[in-house]
Protein backbone atom coordinates (compact mmCIF):
# COMPACT_ATOMS: atom_id res chain seq x y z
CA UNK A 1 0.00 0.00 0.00
CA UNK A 2 1.36 3.24 -0.76
CA UNK A 3 1.62 5.54 1.69
CA UNK A 4 -1.29 8.16 0.79
CA UNK A 5 -3.44 4.80 0.13
CA UNK A 6 -2.70 3.76 4.67
CA UNK A 7 -3.61 7.40 5.39
CA UNK A 8 -7.10 7.57 4.14
CA UNK A 9 -7.79 4.31 4.96
CA UNK A 10 -6.73 4.59 8.69
CA UNK A 11 -8.99 7.64 8.43
CA UNK A 12 -11.81 6.02 7.50
CA UNK A 13 -11.59 2.83 9.85
CA UNK A 14 -11.32 5.06 12.39
CA UNK A 15 -14.30 6.99 11.76
CA UNK A 16 -16.35 3.41 11.51
CA UNK A 17 -14.75 2.92 14.78
CA UNK A 18 -16.99 5.45 16.39
CA UNK A 19 -19.29 6.19 13.97
CA UNK A 20 -22.23 3.98 16.05
CA UNK A 21 -21.69 6.81 19.04
CA UNK A 22 -23.33 9.17 16.14
CA UNK A 23 -25.44 7.12 14.02
CA UNK A 24 -28.13 4.04 14.68
CA UNK A 25 -25.80 0.82 13.91
CA UNK A 26 -28.26 -1.35 12.13
CA UNK A 27 -28.48 1.55 9.54
CA UNK A 28 -24.29 1.63 9.72
CA UNK A 29 -24.40 -2.36 9.20
CA UNK A 30 -26.72 -2.15 6.38
CA UNK A 31 -24.27 -0.11 4.95
CA UNK A 32 -21.25 -2.23 5.38
CA UNK A 33 -22.82 -5.21 4.08
CA UNK A 34 -23.81 -3.35 0.78
CA UNK A 35 -20.62 -1.79 0.67
CA UNK A 36 -19.46 -5.02 0.52
CA UNK A 37 -21.56 -6.76 -2.19
CA UNK A 38 -20.54 -3.39 -4.10
CA UNK A 39 -17.19 -3.76 -3.67
CA UNK A 40 -17.45 -7.46 -5.22
CA UNK A 41 -19.32 -6.64 -7.71
CA UNK A 42 -16.60 -3.84 -8.80
CA UNK A 43 -13.83 -6.79 -8.94
CA UNK A 44 -15.59 -7.89 -11.60
CA UNK A 45 -17.12 -5.00 -13.74
CA UNK A 46 -13.76 -2.57 -12.59
CA UNK A 47 -10.69 -5.16 -13.16
CA UNK A 48 -11.92 -7.60 -15.32
CA UNK A 49 -14.25 -5.96 -17.19
CA UNK A 50 -17.18 -8.35 -16.88
CA UNK A 51 -21.29 -6.71 -16.18
CA UNK A 52 -23.09 -9.48 -14.32
CA UNK A 53 -26.99 -8.92 -14.17
CA UNK A 54 -27.10 -12.17 -11.68
CA UNK A 55 -24.92 -10.98 -8.25
CA UNK A 56 -28.13 -11.05 -6.70
CA UNK A 57 -28.28 -14.90 -6.88
CA UNK A 58 -25.55 -15.43 -4.99
CA UNK A 59 -26.30 -12.70 -2.74
CA UNK A 60 -29.65 -13.36 -1.43
CA UNK A 61 -28.98 -17.78 -1.93
CA UNK A 62 -26.18 -16.90 0.75
CA UNK A 63 -28.61 -15.64 2.56
CA UNK A 64 -31.12 -18.25 2.61
CA UNK A 65 -28.07 -20.94 3.41
CA UNK A 66 -26.97 -18.81 6.21
CA UNK A 67 -30.46 -18.52 7.67
CA UNK A 68 -31.41 -21.89 7.19
CA UNK A 69 -28.10 -23.69 8.84
CA UNK A 70 -28.68 -20.82 11.55
CA UNK A 71 -32.13 -21.27 12.45
CA UNK A 72 -33.55 -24.63 11.13
CA UNK A 73 -29.89 -27.15 11.24
CA UNK A 74 -28.68 -24.84 14.45
CA UNK A 75 -25.23 -24.80 13.74
CA UNK A 76 -22.70 -21.96 15.53
CA UNK A 77 -22.66 -17.94 13.30
CA UNK A 78 -19.52 -18.68 12.39
CA UNK A 79 -20.27 -22.15 10.20
CA UNK A 80 -23.13 -20.89 9.03
CA UNK A 81 -21.61 -18.10 7.64
CA UNK A 82 -18.86 -19.99 6.08
CA UNK A 83 -21.85 -22.39 4.88
CA UNK A 84 -23.33 -19.42 2.53
CA UNK A 85 -20.08 -17.99 1.41
CA UNK A 86 -18.78 -21.31 0.25
CA UNK A 87 -22.07 -22.35 -1.18
CA UNK A 88 -22.09 -18.96 -3.26
CA UNK A 89 -18.28 -19.86 -4.33
CA UNK A 90 -19.59 -23.11 -5.32
CA UNK A 91 -22.48 -21.41 -7.56
CA UNK A 92 -19.89 -18.82 -8.61
CA UNK A 93 -17.70 -21.63 -10.42
CA UNK A 94 -20.90 -23.15 -11.63
CA UNK A 95 -22.40 -20.18 -13.50
CA UNK A 96 -18.95 -18.99 -14.34
CA UNK A 97 -18.29 -22.22 -16.35
CA UNK A 98 -21.41 -21.45 -18.41
CA UNK A 99 -20.51 -17.65 -18.43
CA UNK A 100 -17.24 -16.11 -18.63
CA UNK A 101 -16.76 -17.51 -22.73
CA UNK A 102 -19.47 -15.01 -23.08
CA UNK A 103 -18.45 -11.10 -23.56
CA UNK A 104 -20.18 -8.32 -23.60
CA UNK A 105 -24.51 -8.66 -23.88
CA UNK A 106 -24.21 -12.07 -23.89
CA UNK A 107 -22.29 -12.36 -20.55
CA UNK A 108 -24.82 -9.93 -18.80
CA UNK A 109 -27.73 -12.19 -20.38
CA UNK A 110 -26.47 -15.56 -19.29
CA UNK A 111 -26.20 -14.00 -15.68
CA UNK A 112 -29.53 -12.59 -15.78
CA UNK A 113 -31.09 -15.95 -16.77
CA UNK A 114 -29.09 -17.98 -13.96
CA UNK A 115 -30.47 -15.36 -11.48
CA UNK A 116 -34.00 -15.93 -12.46
CA UNK A 117 -33.57 -19.45 -12.51
CA UNK A 118 -32.40 -19.40 -8.81
CA UNK A 119 -35.20 -16.75 -7.72
CA UNK A 120 -37.51 -18.66 -8.79
CA UNK A 121 -36.31 -22.04 -6.90
CA UNK A 122 -36.49 -20.29 -3.99
CA UNK A 123 -39.71 -18.71 -4.78
CA UNK A 124 -41.07 -22.60 -4.52
CA UNK A 125 -38.30 -24.20 -2.63
CA UNK A 126 -39.51 -25.06 0.69
CA UNK A 127 -36.47 -24.70 2.64
CA UNK A 128 -36.95 -20.84 1.68
CA UNK A 129 -40.62 -20.46 3.07
CA UNK A 130 -41.20 -18.89 -0.20
CA UNK A 131 -42.61 -15.78 -0.32
CA UNK A 132 -42.50 -15.71 3.77
CA UNK A 133 -38.72 -16.02 3.55
CA UNK A 134 -36.72 -17.10 6.75
CA UNK A 135 -37.67 -15.29 9.86
CA UNK A 136 -36.63 -14.99 13.63
CA UNK A 137 -33.05 -15.87 12.51
CA UNK A 138 -31.43 -16.08 15.82
CA UNK A 139 -28.14 -14.25 16.85
CA UNK A 140 -26.15 -17.32 18.11
CA UNK A 141 -22.23 -15.93 20.21
CA UNK A 142 -19.63 -16.43 17.86
CA UNK A 143 -16.76 -18.55 18.48
CA UNK A 144 -19.54 -19.51 21.38
CA UNK A 145 -17.65 -16.32 22.98
CA UNK A 146 -19.18 -13.37 21.29
CA UNK A 147 -22.10 -12.47 22.41
CA UNK A 148 -23.81 -10.49 19.07
CA UNK A 149 -27.15 -10.24 20.51
CA UNK A 150 -26.33 -6.28 21.09
CA UNK A 151 -26.42 -4.06 18.10
CA UNK A 152 -23.19 -2.55 19.05
CA UNK A 153 -21.32 -5.75 19.15
CA UNK A 154 -22.81 -6.84 16.19
CA UNK A 155 -21.77 -3.93 14.27
CA UNK A 156 -17.95 -4.63 15.32
CA UNK A 157 -17.63 -8.08 14.35
CA UNK A 158 -19.71 -6.52 10.93
CA UNK A 159 -17.37 -4.13 10.53
CA UNK A 160 -14.31 -6.93 10.74
CA UNK A 161 -15.89 -8.90 8.46
CA UNK A 162 -15.99 -5.87 5.86
CA UNK A 163 -12.10 -5.16 6.77
CA UNK A 164 -11.35 -8.42 5.80
CA UNK A 165 -13.57 -8.97 2.97
CA UNK A 166 -12.24 -5.53 1.43
CA UNK A 167 -8.44 -6.14 2.25
CA UNK A 168 -8.91 -9.20 0.17
CA UNK A 169 -10.29 -7.49 -2.74
CA UNK A 170 -7.21 -5.08 -2.18
CA UNK A 171 -4.88 -7.46 -1.99
CA UNK A 172 -6.36 -9.07 -4.75
CA UNK A 173 -6.21 -6.14 -6.97
CA UNK A 174 -2.69 -5.41 -6.40
CA UNK A 175 -0.56 -8.48 -6.91
CA UNK A 176 -0.05 -9.93 -10.22
CA UNK A 177 -2.70 -11.40 -10.30
CA UNK A 178 -4.92 -8.36 -10.65
CA UNK A 179 -2.45 -7.01 -13.00
CA UNK A 180 -3.47 -9.89 -15.53
CA UNK A 181 -7.40 -9.03 -14.71
CA UNK A 182 -6.59 -5.41 -15.90
CA UNK A 183 -4.84 -6.37 -18.72
CA UNK A 184 -7.75 -8.88 -19.85
CA UNK A 185 -10.22 -5.36 -19.42
CA UNK A 186 -7.74 -3.23 -21.34
CA UNK A 187 -6.79 -5.49 -23.98
CA UNK A 188 -7.95 -9.70 -24.08
CA UNK A 189 -6.41 -10.09 -27.42
CA UNK A 190 -3.20 -8.72 -26.38
CA UNK A 191 -3.50 -10.84 -23.06
CA UNK A 192 -3.80 -14.20 -25.04
CA UNK A 193 -1.10 -13.10 -27.11
CA UNK A 194 1.29 -13.28 -24.41
CA UNK A 195 0.21 -16.37 -23.08
CA UNK A 196 -2.51 -15.74 -20.32
CA UNK A 197 -5.30 -18.65 -20.15
CA UNK A 198 -7.88 -15.65 -19.59
CA UNK A 199 -10.51 -17.43 -18.98
CA UNK A 200 -9.05 -19.43 -15.85
CA UNK A 201 -8.46 -15.54 -14.79
CA UNK A 202 -11.86 -14.85 -15.49
CA UNK A 203 -13.23 -17.95 -13.91
CA UNK A 204 -11.01 -17.48 -10.61
CA UNK A 205 -12.16 -13.98 -10.38
CA UNK A 206 -15.74 -14.33 -11.07
CA UNK A 207 -15.55 -17.54 -7.94
CA UNK A 208 -14.21 -14.71 -5.46
CA UNK A 209 -16.58 -12.30 -6.29
CA UNK A 210 -19.33 -14.48 -5.78
CA UNK A 211 -18.11 -15.56 -2.69
CA UNK A 212 -17.48 -12.04 -1.26
CA UNK A 213 -21.06 -11.14 -2.53
CA UNK A 214 -22.05 -14.44 -0.48
CA UNK A 215 -20.58 -13.62 2.55
CA UNK A 216 -21.94 -10.12 2.37
CA UNK A 217 -25.55 -11.79 2.00
CA UNK A 218 -24.91 -14.15 5.09
CA UNK A 219 -23.56 -11.10 7.14
CA UNK A 220 -26.96 -9.00 6.36
CA UNK A 221 -28.89 -11.83 7.71
CA UNK A 222 -27.41 -11.50 11.00
CA UNK A 223 -28.31 -7.83 11.24
CA UNK A 224 -32.24 -8.13 10.15
CA UNK A 225 -32.72 -11.54 11.05
CA UNK A 226 -33.92 -12.13 7.83
CA UNK A 227 -33.44 -14.14 4.52
CA UNK A 228 -36.44 -12.95 1.80
CA UNK A 229 -37.11 -13.13 -1.88
CA UNK A 230 -36.04 -9.07 -2.02
CA UNK A 231 -32.39 -10.19 -1.94
CA UNK A 232 -32.29 -12.47 -4.50
CA UNK A 233 -34.68 -10.20 -7.16
CA UNK A 234 -33.23 -8.99 -10.35
CA UNK A 235 -33.55 -5.48 -8.77
CA UNK A 236 -30.94 -6.24 -6.57
CA UNK A 237 -28.45 -7.08 -9.29
CA UNK A 238 -29.42 -3.25 -10.73
CA UNK A 239 -28.82 -2.09 -7.35
CA UNK A 240 -25.43 -3.12 -7.00
CA UNK A 241 -24.86 -2.10 -10.47
CA UNK A 242 -25.53 1.74 -9.55
CA UNK A 243 -23.98 1.70 -5.81
CA UNK A 244 -20.94 0.63 -8.00
CA UNK A 245 -21.10 3.35 -10.95
CA UNK A 246 -22.18 6.35 -8.64
CA UNK A 247 -19.08 5.64 -6.49
CA UNK A 248 -17.15 5.01 -8.97
CA UNK A 249 -16.04 1.55 -11.16
CA UNK A 250 -12.64 0.30 -10.95
CA UNK A 251 -11.41 2.40 -7.99
CA UNK A 252 -11.29 0.71 -4.37
CA UNK A 253 -13.12 3.05 -2.36
CA UNK A 254 -15.75 3.93 -4.84
CA UNK A 255 -18.45 1.02 -4.17
CA UNK A 256 -17.78 1.70 -0.62
CA UNK A 257 -19.07 5.54 -1.63
CA UNK A 258 -21.61 4.75 -3.53
CA UNK A 259 -23.25 1.95 -1.26
CA UNK A 260 -23.45 4.48 1.33
CA UNK A 261 -25.03 7.67 -0.93
CA UNK A 262 -27.87 4.52 -2.30
CA UNK A 263 -28.36 3.29 1.16
CA UNK A 264 -28.85 6.51 2.74
CA UNK A 265 -31.26 7.92 0.26
CA UNK A 266 -33.31 4.63 0.58
CA UNK A 267 -33.19 5.11 4.39
CA UNK A 268 -33.53 9.21 4.65
CA UNK A 269 -35.83 9.64 1.74
CA UNK A 270 -37.94 7.01 2.45
CA UNK A 271 -41.02 9.18 3.35
CA UNK A 272 -40.97 10.30 -0.60
CA UNK A 273 -42.24 6.28 -1.27
CA UNK A 274 -41.94 5.63 -5.29
CA UNK A 275 -40.41 8.49 -5.48
CA UNK A 276 -36.76 7.74 -3.96
CA UNK A 277 -36.49 5.36 -7.43
CA UNK A 278 -37.26 8.18 -9.45
CA UNK A 279 -34.67 9.78 -7.71
CA UNK A 280 -32.22 6.93 -8.06
CA UNK A 281 -32.64 6.88 -11.67
CA UNK A 282 -32.06 10.48 -12.12
CA UNK A 283 -28.76 10.00 -10.58
CA UNK A 284 -27.78 7.05 -12.85
CA UNK A 285 -28.53 8.82 -15.98
CA UNK A 286 -26.55 12.43 -14.49
CA UNK A 287 -23.51 9.95 -13.45
CA UNK A 288 -23.42 8.22 -16.72
CA UNK A 289 -23.94 11.04 -18.98
CA UNK A 290 -21.95 13.79 -16.87
CA UNK A 291 -20.13 12.30 -13.92
CA UNK A 292 -18.64 8.78 -15.82
CA UNK A 293 -15.58 7.88 -13.55
CA UNK A 294 -18.23 8.26 -10.33
CA UNK A 295 -17.93 10.46 -6.75
CA UNK A 296 -14.30 8.80 -5.89
CA UNK A 297 -13.08 8.55 -9.68
CA UNK A 298 -14.25 12.64 -10.55
CA UNK A 299 -12.37 13.39 -6.98
CA UNK A 300 -8.88 11.63 -7.93
CA UNK A 301 -9.19 13.04 -11.63
CA UNK A 302 -9.39 16.44 -10.10
CA UNK A 303 -6.16 15.58 -7.95
CA UNK A 304 -4.25 14.10 -10.69
CA UNK A 305 -4.85 16.97 -12.24
CA UNK A 306 -3.08 19.58 -9.80
CA UNK A 307 -0.71 16.39 -9.11
CA UNK A 308 0.60 14.59 -12.79
CA UNK A 309 2.97 12.33 -10.57
CA UNK A 310 -0.28 10.92 -8.81
CA UNK A 311 -0.79 7.18 -8.98
CA UNK A 312 -3.72 4.90 -9.83
CA UNK A 313 -7.02 5.84 -7.93
CA UNK A 314 -7.76 4.63 -4.30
Amino acid sequence: MKSREVLIGLLILAGLLVAPTAIYPVFLMKVLCFALFACAFNLLIGYVGLLSFGHAMFFGFAAYIAGHTIKVLGWPTELGLAAATATAALMGLAVGLIAIRRQGIYFAMVTLALSQMVFFFCLQSKFTGGEDGIQAIPRRPVFGVIDIQNDITLYYFVLAIFVAGFLLIYRTIHSPFGQVLKAIRENEPRAISLGYRIDHYKLLAFVLSAGLAGLAGATKVLVFQLASLTDVQWQMSGEVVLMTLVGGMGTVLGPVVGAAVIISMQNYLKGLGEWVLVIQGLIFVITVLVFRRGVVGEIWAAMTRRKPESGPPA
